[in-house]
């Protein structure tokens, strides 16, 4: 079967580069190839499509409905080993709709806004024990704070053992697997090796075991003590119930909190990083922000409208411009073709997979000219389709916590914005890289704290 502009290099060179450094290998095969190539990448080294056309992502993302495209079930996802069989990230398309349903009312808008007051407290309560003057490496701070924040809104506490004991194994065990090798070994089922403690792969399932502990002895400890009076994630998913008058097993419930508890904070920790990052290497941008931002305490008290905030208009647009110049996440979930199909002129036949990649549609010169500068104010001058800005994916298989990971950007940047002042301690440059899941910095950006605010 003929697939559209395979890439004139080895399929070993092509894996080798595909974990180390991926983004310079679709850069040069855009470059030689344009919308459209062909790559040796996928969980059993076959090849794939890689697109990155707008027009094509439409059709690919709404052709699930059709039956034209589908999301190929557990034995395919990416990384499909971390999360279980019964994730939404790996289950199939029936399933995904029934398993999509049930999560739903957790990220449902008034329920996402009564978690404001938490992701303050704890954004405060993290930042606060950071010494004036010491520096500090800002995705450590990053990754504590949406680490805390994830384990609070899935369980409804964080400071106790059972708290503590989870934030330290997911580093433990994110750090395990946070270098190109551990991604290679998540995604390539032939690394998958234990060979004891000492072994990268019997590190990660020693790790994980000991995480499973902990989920399912919650998960039977409230079966045991129902209590309908809580709001939390676990307590709404273990209320869910489907059509069928049926609620989630207790797999379902370990693979979906194991995801959220990956997933939701390793990308949104990735982002606020970024963020940071940018607000404080262009000084225009950080004036902008402080402006609109220190707008809203004018005539205000400090407890302010978290509607305010979720529409402050060039807020959004950083946030937006973090996640567009390096988007946490590379690609779509990974599509097969079930009818033949012509994208962008090539005819594909049922079997051939494809990734939609937001990485090289995001750094479209025709979308986003200048697109390796990062300039909020192009979110501000034009309105780009879902298909032309896509950080979260699309189709039946964007992030269903998109509106959530937005939401929680915002809050968190307004409070450590509004309450201190922060620099840089190196000017330096720094590139993204790949850390398991997301597309992170290549080296620390070390900040420190010069003082509290005054408003």
């Amino acid at each position: 079967m003929a697939l559209p502009n395979p890439a004139k290099i080895p399929t070993f060179i092509q894996i080798v580069r595909w974990f180390v450094s991926p983004l310079s290998l679709l850069e040069e095969c855009a470059k030689n190839y344009g919308d459209i190539f062909t790559l040796s990448i996928s969980p059993q080294l076959t090849p794939v499509v890689i697109v990155s056309n707008p027009i094509a992502l439409q059709q690919i993302l709404t052709g699930d409905s059709s039956g034209n495209f589908t999301a190929p079930g557990y034995q395919d996802a990416t990384f499909g080993c971390l999360f279980g069989p019964f994730s939404l990230m790996s289950i199939d398309s029936t399933e995904h709709q029934r398993q999509r349903q049930l999560l739903t009312p957790a990220f449902h808008g008034d329920r996402m806004r009564s978690y404001a007051a938490e992701i303050n407290n704890i954004t405060e309560a993290t930042m606060s024990s950071l010494e004036t003057g010491a520096s500090f490496s800002i995705r450590d701070v990053t990754q504590a704070i949406s680490l805390r924040i994830i384990i609070k809104l899935v369980f409804g506490f964080y400071e106790d053992e059972s708290a503590k004991q989870m934030e330290n194994l997911l580093n433990q065990m994110l750090n395990n697997i946070s270098s190109p090798g551990g991604a290679a070994m998540l995604y390539l089922r032939f690394l998958q090796k234990d060979w004891g403690n000492w072994s990268p792969w019997g590190k990660h399932i020693k790790f994980q075991q000991e995480i499973d502990n902990l989920l399912y002895s919650e998960i039977q400890e409230r079966r045991k003590q129902a209590d309908t009076s809580r709001t939390d994630i676990l307590s709404l998913m273990m209320s869910a119930k489907d059509e069928n008058g049926e609620s989630m097993s207790d797999q379902e419930l370990r693979d979906e909190l194991f995801t959220l508890l990956i997933a939701g904070q390793e990308t949104t920790a990735t982002a606020l990083a970024w963020s940071l990052y940018w607000i404080h290497k262009l000084p225009e941008v950080r004036e902008k922000l402080l402006l609109e931002i220190d707008s809203l305490y004018e005539n205000s008290s400090e407890n302010l409208d978290i509607n305010t905030i979720n529409k402050l208009p060039y807020l959004n647009a950083v946030c937006c411009e973090t996640l567009r110049i390096y988007p946490v996440g590379m690609q779509t979930f990974i599509r097969r073709v079930e009818k033949p199909s012509q994208i962008c002129g090539y005819d594909l036949q049922p079997g051939t997979l494809l990734y939609g990649n937001i990485y090289l549609t995001h750094q479209r010169q025709d979308l986003y000219p200048e697109p390796q500068k990062f300039r909020p104010e192009r979110f501000l001058e034009k309105q780009f389709s879902p298909y032309e800005f896509l950080p979260f994916g699309g189709g039946v298989r964007r992030c269903i916590g998109a509106a959530f990971a937005l939401f929680e950007m915002k809050v968190v940047l307004v409070k450590i914005l509004s309450t201190y002042s922060l620099v840089l301690v190196d000017d330096v440059d720094v590139k993204p890289k790949r850390r398991v899941l997301v597309t992170a910095p290549s080296s620390p950006i070390n900040m420190l704290i010069t003082d509290k605010r005054n408003r």
